[in-house]
């Protein structure tokens, strides 16, 4: 199959084209629309970190706390969910972006032997046992130092290099971003693959600026136009040219929404006015059994971030210290740091490797297919199905966060501005009843939703035996929906708002 044709088979089905919206259509596709989103953030980023070092180190009552660890998140993971990946396209730590790449070592790449995604679950897993080592969420200071070497790490490695490794292989939160956007109903995508076809500059992934400013023929006059009319089109280097695709994904072979920043330079660069974001049907790349390559490392991000929401959850219910103290008693383990590294390296890392590797061991014993298909291959067929269980146990931690201080942001804000801070009537919590709803709703939600892709993947691989290979993995999904279920219902520690409801 060659290039043209691989882009029409897996052409998405278009949908809405939100960039003729109006309002939001020409604030996104204009030159300086992620712009305006970036330095938004970018300034509340600073207020973050001003707050974070001057302010008061009392957790719910700074900025760098409640910002990023009670409201932020769960705000995150609903917008991930209801539009995509919005928090990269305005993310502020690759604001400089521009500078850092005209500062860049021209035709220096990311080492080859780390260009996937084992950097990102080290990155994770790193991310989320300083998060419990250090309490992060009860401090300021460490937490707006967090972000200053959010700052810095990216401006480094863009400048260091010609594609966007910060992004794409090293930044936890992009990398969490992009395994829960392939859940969203937005996707960029291209209007005619016809002109791609024949576009010269590919300026989608190569941008649209050169070394020197030059004039090039084109054939093509704008999107679906015909190839009879010869325009001639300027390419420039400097403000006038509009970096490509950061990550490298090529318009008209983009399947999903993995490894998007939906930046849309590739839209701004296109010449022909033929690429842009369109809506579709929520987790379509999920379903599809060709939409991932087959690669442990994108395979055990996927599963690993699943597991990662039990413990990270687990971390604050009471079963968690009674660890503690078993562990001290009968092993004689006191120090914390050691425990947090054998409860989180078994459950983020050594048990999605087990469960993963002995349901796709088991699948392929029962359905007479273990000579046929891998362990590897099995496990990346069944990897998709883990994103929306996944989504559900985050989203059911987040809005815990987030729904037992919602309205705590207001007069945080409100003393960050020198006024006097109306607590008494921003320090509520919603019902918890009504919490557990809606987290045991995202839960069995997500759950469904996962087995629903798992048995479409059963159905490909084993058709008459899709029933025996779908139960292993069936079985996991229904244990991480029950083990997550039951930790929500027990007591856990409001984090962030502590100490001002007790």
């Amino acid at each position: 199959m060659n290039e043209r044709e691989n882009a029409i088979h897996h052409r998405p089905a278009l949908g809405i084209d939100v960039l003729r919206a109006p309002v939001v259509g020409p604030l996104l596709r204009g030159r300086y629309g992620r712009l305006v989103l970036q330095s938004v953030l970018a300034l509340m980023a600073i207020a973050l970190i001003l707050d974070g070092f001057t302010g008061p180190q009392t957790a719910a009552r700074n900025l760098a706390t409640v910002g990023p660890w009670v409201q932020f998140r769960g705000i995150a993971v609903l917008v991930l969910l209801l539009a995509g990946n919005l928090f990269c396209m305005g993310c502020p730590f690759t604001l400089p972006r521009t500078l850092a790449k005209r500062l860049s070592l021209r035709g220096r790449r990311f080492p080859q032997q780390l260009r996937n995604k084992w950097i990102s679950i080290f990155g994770l897993f790193l991310l989320f046992f300083v998060y419990e080592y250090l309490n992060l969420w009860s401090s300021p200071w460490l937490t707006a130092w967090v972000i200053v070497a959010y700052f810095l790490a990216s401006f480094v490695l863009e400048a260091l290099f010609t594609e966007s490794a910060f992004c794409k292989y090293v930044c936890p939160l992009g990398a969490f971003n992009f395994v829960y956007s392939t859940l969203s109903p937005t996707q960029i995508a291209v209007k005619s693959h016809d002109v791609c076809a024949t576009c010269v500059g590919k300026e989608c992934v190569n941008g649209s600026y050169a070394p020197q400013t030059m004039v090039r023929l084109d054939e093509i006059a704008s999107a679906g136009a015909g190839t009879d009319t010869a325009r001639a089109v300027e390419v420039e280097h400097g403000p006038g040219g509009t970096l490509g695709c950061g990550t490298e994904l090529f318009a008209p072979q983009i399947r999903g929404n993995l490894d998007c920043t939906m930046c849309l330079d590739c839209v701004r660069a296109c010449p022909h006015d033929n690429v842009s974001l369109f809506t579709r049907a929520p987790g379509r790349e999920l379903s599809r059994g060709d939409s991932w390559p087959r690669r442990w490392d994108l395979s055990l991000l996927v599963i690993a971030l699943a597991f990662m929401g039990v413990s990270n959850a687990f971390g604050m219910a009471p079963p968690y210290y009674d660890l503690q103290e078993w562990l001290a008693l009968k092993l004689g383990i006191s120090s914390e740091l050691l425990v947090l590294l054998l409860v989180f390296g078994l459950s983020n890392l050594l048990l999605p490797v087990a469960v993963a590797t002995g349901a796709a061991y088991l699948g392929r014993l029962v359905t007479g297919c273990a000579r046929r298909d891998s362990i590897r291959d099995t496990v990346a067929a069944f990897a998709p199905a883990f994103v929306p269980i996944g989504f559900g146990i985050w989203f059911a931690h987040y809005s815990f966060h987030l729904l037992t201080g919602p309205g705590l942001i207001v007069p945080v804000i409100q003393e960050f501005l020198g006024a006097v801070g109306d607590w008494q009537s921003w320090s509520f919590s919603l019902d918890l009843a009504l919490i557990g709803i809606v987290q045991f709703l995202a839960l069995i939600g997500g759950f469904l939703w996962s087995l629903r892709l798992a048995q479409k993947r059963a159905l490909r691989l084993y058709r008459r035996r899709a029933l025996p290979g779908l139960l292993p993995w069936a079985l996991v999904f229904l244990l991480l929906m029950l083990a997550a279920w039951q930790i929500f219902s027990l007591p856990m520690e409001m984090r962030g708002t502590l100490e001002l409801f007790g």
